[in-house]
């Protein structure tokens, strides 16, 4: 058995980043930049208002009251005609641009007009409720770096640069294949032996969660020359991913199928629970991973090892879970020679601390414990007892870190 470690840099090194391809603002959520976005104009283009008032010069509203003429009038996406000269006002709107000669805004609340003149209640200083020209990004500034996957936020400012079209890594297609003849799909029909099938779902979910596009090609029977036939629906994906049949028992046939179709082993076991039998390698130019058939496993080696693998194709590099900290808040037993994920709620103490509570069971086929944890608590192989109030490692679930 190889470590975690060890099995994350041997699948990550097989991947390399996709080609990009170019879509537009409309489709660009959530997609992963090829290059980086650089302003085609500058933001704001001149020195312009940021409130309702009066464009003035600051000296002449040095002392206060001073009353002004008003010598222009400057809607929102309007132009300034002119120079303020002493003694002289414009009334402007949020987003004009300023008169030349113009240094600061009074706010319209501390003025009172009497027809064309205007009287500022309050000094103001020089650049007061200005917006100067360029105060956002100037054109050539980098505004999104490459790499980077896009939020609602991205796309605004994007758009604000004026950059209708997007450069993003193309999405890698992810194969997936359940096997076992003791599953079938939701709402077909059961034998007395047989279970529903959820793997093939959540991973499709977890795919399109990670920034891919799934594709499932069903549930193969524990028949070699069946699972084999519908292997090669895998043709032109990114990386084909089992489920299920990677173990050592007499109906675990994923290596054998696919040993007819050439596949080259890199590893097949990890130092790891939950998810001890987990495969890498490739047939012909298409890797694999197989994953374990126990709900919970597949989904946390997904999360450990899928997850990795689509950042680097998507040009986001290493993307390992960073691990956090919290209080234990359970005692735990000394761990063996398997690195360990245990499954954990979050609480916080009187002091606003986070506590990690494992769950009493950990079985991994128990998918209802996984939906309700907020953390896995990662041990350590050989780690010794550790006592409630102890500090440990945490991979949080919330904010999408697993993306589980």
């Amino acid at each position: 058995m190889i470590s975690v470690e060890e099995a994350l840099d041997r699948i990550t090194s097989a991947f390399a980043p996709l080609p990009g391809e170019t879509v537009s603002l409309s489709e660009a959520l959530g997609r992963v930049l090829a290059e980086d976005v650089v302003a085609r104009v500058t933001q704001p283009p001149a020195d312009v208002s940021a409130m309702d008032g009066y464009a003035v010069r600051a000296q002449d509203v040095a002392q206060t009251p001073a009353t002004l003429r008003i010598a222009g009038y400057i809607p929102a996406g309007g132009s300034a005609e002119g120079t303020l000269r002493e003694g002289e006002a414009a009334r402007i709107f949020t987003g004009a641009p300023l008169p030349a000669g113009a240094d600061a805004i009074v706010i319209q609340e501390n003025t009172e007009t009497e027809g064309d003149r205007v009287r500022v209640l309050e000094t103001v200083s020089e650049g007061r409720y200005v917006r100067p020209a360029g105060l956002d990004f100037r054109t050539g500034d980098v505004g999104i770096k490459a790499g980077h996957r896009l939020s609602s936020r991205d796309v605004g400012l994007a758009a604000a640069m004026d950059i209708p079209w997007l450069k993003v890594h193309r999405r890698p297609r992810i194969a997936i294949l359940a096997t076992g003849d003791e599953v079938v799909l939701p709402g077909e029909p059961r034998g007395p032996s047989q279970i529903v099938s959820s793997n093939g779902f959540s991973l499709a979910a977890f795919v399109t969660a990670c920034g891919g596009i799934p594709i499932h090609l069903g549930i193969a029977p524990d028949d070699r020359a069946a699972l084999g036939t519908l292997a090669d629906g895998a043709k032109g994906a990114d990386l084909l991913v089992t489920n299920g049949g990677v173990s050592v028992g007499e109906r675990d046939m994923v290596r054998a199928a696919l040993g007819d179709k050439g596949l080259a082993v890199d590893f097949w076991k990890i130092a790891m629970r939950p998810g001890k039998p987990l495969l890498f390698g490739h047939v012909g130019p298409t890797p694999i991973l197989g994953l374990p058939g126990n709900p919970v496993s597949s989904l946390v080696c997904a999360a450990l090892f899928l997850r990795p693998a689509m950042a680097v194709m998507l040009g986001r590099g290493h993307a390992q879970a960073e691990l956090e900290t919290a209080r234990l808040g359970a005692d735990l037993p000394a761990n063996d020679r398997r690195q360990d994920y245990l499954r954990a709620s979050l609480d916080k103490d009187s002091d606003g601390r986070r506590v990690a509570v494992p769950f009493a069971r950990q079985d991994s086929s128990m998918l209802a414990t996984l939906a309700r944890a907020d953390c896995l608590i990662v041990r350590p192989p050989l780690a010794e007892a550790a006592r409630t109030g102890d500090t440990v490692a945490i991979v949080p679930f919330q904010g999408g870190i697993l993306t589980i």
